[in-house]
């Protein structure tokens, strides 16, 4: 959750204008947002879990950019983890918010907001500043304008053939565990297959080298990186998801899972976000289905697995990585419904 700092700044008279519209990019799903109007906010949150956690607390949220229109009249930027994915989001604020309204840039040290803050010095005047828990939130006014066009985002190319955004996971390079599992992956893959957290899309392109998969499920919960994903898997055989793997429920059992799970919220690891994945997977396999994944070879991630799958074992792999299949999951509820497509 953010830090009071943003009440303590934006409920101060005059930090936004009394009419108009304001919008937000990158609040999470338990941020305190309290002092923003609610009925004429726009927030811009295209991770799944954090988007409907905020829709449930009844804020209008949109998914992308281009959703959340023009003519603000004031914006609050909360800095992500990655540079470039920031500065993309203030240039975004302001091109959208008319000339003279303000836009508030809210971060911790760790996400930059110190850099961020000499950057933006550099190219324009900055007003209002509150340093507090380790974090500051500052402001600048939307006369810049054109001074920011040069931060705006861009496509990156990690492999060729391949583009992502940043912000996504490894969007600069492929991903050393995922190359790990796509080399122990078996060449005999078939039927229906799922690829949870499936990110841009590189493990999904070697996937579908195997000519028996019938379909291809990429379940992401990132909207950027999905969008990257459909314009870098082009097989007619993949299927894509908008969906968070805990809640995501497939229209039908899986034959195969494949994933590389998340470990970390912010910079710190968190092994239960892998957890979630492997009893996402044992509750979407078929009876006889098999589950193939990659983690660092430090996760605590047998017990899960022995608790949910008949047979586990562990595959050649490369130092520092774990390939594990587990195979006759022991959960078989949760079945059937409709899948979350989007």
């Amino acid at each position: 959750m953010t830090h009071p700092r943003i009440s303590l700044a934006l409920g101060a008279p005059g930090a936004l204008p009394e009419q108009g519209r304001v919008l937000v990019i990158g609040a999470r799903g338990q941020d305190d947002l309290s002092a923003l109007p609610r009925d004429r906010s726009v927030v811009v949150q295209g991770f799944r879990p954090d988007h409907d956690a905020l829709v449930t607390r009844g804020w209008n949220v949109v998914t992308r950019m281009d959703e959340a229109g023009e003519n603000f009249a004031a914006a609050l930027v909360l800095l992500p983890r990655s540079r470039e994915q920031g500065r993309a989001w203030l240039a975004e604020a302001v091109a959208r918010v008319r000339p003279g309204g303000p836009v508030w840039v809210d971060g911790q040290k760790t996400d930059g907001i110190e850099t961020m803050q000499k950057e933006l010095r550099a190219r324009a005047k900055l007003g209002d500043v509150l340093a507090k828990a380790h974090g500051r939130i500052l402001r600048i006014q939307a006369d810049a304008g054109e001074g920011f066009q040069d931060w705006g985002a861009r496509d990156l190319e990690p492999a060729p053939g391949f583009v992502t955004r940043p912000g996504v996971f490894s969007a600069d390079r492929i991903d050393r565990g995922s190359v790990a599992l796509a080399q122990a992956l078996p060449e005999t893959l078939r039927g229906v297959v799922a690829d949870l957290g499936a990110g841009w899309g590189w493990l999904a392109s070697r996937i579908l080298e195997r000519p028996d998969v019938d379909e291809l499920h990429l379940v992401e919960a990132d909207t950027t990186a999905l969008d990257c994903a459909r314009r870098n898997v082009m097989d007619d055989r993949a299927r894509f998801h908008w969906a968070d793997v805990a809640t995501f429920v497939p229209e039908r059992p899986f034959d195969v899972i494949v994933t590389n799970p998340p470990f970390h919220v912010g910079r710190d690891a968190d092994p239960s976000l892998g957890a979630v994945f492997i009893e996402a997977a044992a509750r979407m396999l078929t009876p006889g289905g098999r589950l193939f994944m990659v983690a660092n070879r430090h996760l605590p991630y047998e017990p899960v697995l022995a608790r949910l799958f008949r047979d586990v074992r562990e595959l050649d792999g490369v130092p520092g990585f774990k390939i594990i299949c587990a195979a006759r999951p022991i959960v078989q509820t949760g079945r059937s419904g409709a899948a979350a497509r989007r």
